[in-house]
């Protein structure tokens, strides 16, 4: 999936991915779009957000 199909998905800027990818932080609520957007489950967010 790309970033730009992510962003839009999980209804945040592509800017925000690349600030996430990028090791900065972001909100609760804003992992919580990109974990569902991703297809996991909220049970799943240290696999996504490990080093987060």
């Amino acid at each position: 999936m790309s970033k730009a199909e992510l962003a839009r998905k999980a209804g945040v800027s592509p800017l925000t991915i690349d600030r996430i990818e990028n090791g900065k932080e972001c909100r609760m609520e804003t992992k919580r779009k990109i974990i569902l957007a991703l297809g996991y489950s909220l049970e799943d967010k240290d696999k996504i957000f490990a080093d987060l």
